[in-house]
């Protein structure tokens, strides 16, 4: 994908003419005419690279750029200033304000190239140095457990909360869950957390940006004992899901942070959960006793294995959340899909929509219900595989 720069100029002939020169190049062109357009450009587009000049009217490129610098969202995009200045003092006050290269105009095609194409280098030498180090400081892993189906409305989110909930009423320690798809959060929704952004903002900054201490900030402890990491329910936030790198950063500091995390991984298989999914001691695939789901199951599993993610480490939970004769049993469904299944779930729609009202997890606020035990005791074989691994 061609990388994408921003140019802030009040001069129209250098916006068109240094926009076509590095067009020619490959390059994504994104113009403002002003400081104000320029930043609201750069936070909705998130640009690879920004020119930015400095003489400008209201508001000049020197506050531009200390404006770009202050927000985490901009922080770490590359500045290149181009300006008709050429005093020393000029260049010293752009590098203060966090420019991170210089021109005067007029300059020559060959030479602002050449700057663009080392800065947009060093920019990912950078990012890449920061998600290695990320890696790198993995002192202690939670075993984390993946949920997914091969399609929605499986009930992937609401097996993956009361999991969640069910290991920690076991084991009374740090268990977080994550839901992963932004833009499609309920668990928020059905919580009681108002426009929860924890996700996204964590997304929307670099790798580097995704430390411990703010991954921290992000979780939000519920009364069930389990701390959650929130998706939005925007569905602009959708495009978020590209940045493989930072999903790679994000769970490696979550697993971290607890002895469990739980991944709400929603369904199919996008490119980030291909990057995820060798990073879980367990993938929990969900499906239900229907013809149809048990053939896209099969083929979900078979490409799980191909990521490759040892097939031991798929275990499947045929969940009947409809009392409907027409649905297969446990025993008729293994054999349709050639792989085993780790537990069934009974239909108990009015103990779930009981637990959402009171903004619980069903296995805490209806323990003895017997699809809770289900899961409860689901948790249990999980806990046991922990403290063996």
């Amino acid at each position: 994908m061609a990388e994408k720069l921003l140019i802030i100029d009040d001069d129209v002939d250098t916006l068109r003419l240094v926009g076509l020169m590095l067009q020619r190049q490959g390059y994504q062109i994104s113009a403002a005419s002003n400081g104000a357009q320029g930043l609201a450009k750069a936070l909705e587009e998130r640009p690879d690279l920004i020119l930015l000049d400095v003489m400008m009217p209201d508001m000049d490129g020197y506050e531009v750029a200390r404006r770009l610098r202050k927000n985490p969202a901009t922080r770490t995009v590359p500045i290149l200033m181009f300006t008709a200045k050429t005093q020393l003092d000029d260049k010293v006050t752009g590098f203060e304000v966090g420019a991170d290269d210089y021109l005067t105009k007029p300059t020559h095609p060959t030479e602002l190239q050449a700057h663009v194409k080392a800065l947009l280098a060093r920019a990912v030498q950078k990012e890449k140095a920061a998600g290695e180090a990320v890696t790198a400081t993995h002192e202690h892993h939670g075993y984390v457990i993946g949920v997914i189906s091969a399609r929605g409305g499986l009930g992937v989110t609401s097996l993956a909360v009361n999991l969640a909930a069910a290991i920690f009423s076991r084991v009374q320690t740090d268990v977080i869950l994550a839901e992963l798809m932004p833009g499609l959060g309920t668990v928020g929704l059905d919580y009681g957390y108002q426009n929860p952004k924890g996700l996204t903002e964590l997304l929307e900054g670099t790798v580097a940006e995704i430390t411990r201490e703010k991954v921290g900030d992000s979780l939000l402890p519920h009364s069930s004992g389990v701390k959650f990491l929130l998706a939005s329910s925007n569905p602009r936030d959708m495009t978020l899901i590209a940045h493989e790198k930072k999903y790679e950063a994000l769970v490696g500091r979550l697993a971290s942070s607890g002895r469990f995390l739980v991944l709400d991984l929603g369904n199919g298989l996008p490119a980030f959960v291909q990057k995820i999914l060798p990073m879980c001691n367990e993938c929990i695939v969900v499906t239900e006793g229907v013809a149809s789901s048990i053939q896209h199951t099969g083929f979900l599993i078979e490409n799980i294995v191909s990521l490759p993610v040892d097939p031991r480490k798929v275990n499947v939970v045929l969940n009947n959340r409809m009392r409907s004769e027409s649905q297969m049993q446990m025993a008729q469904v293994q054999e349709k899909l050639g792989h085993s299944i780790a537990a069934t779930l009974t239909p108990a729609p009015e103990a779930f929509s009981q637990a959402t009202r009171m903004q619980t997890p069903a296995v805490i606020c209806q323990p003895t219900n017997i699809t809770s035990q289900q899961i409860i005791k689901l948790a249990d074989s999980i806990i046991e595989r922990e403290k063996s691994k």
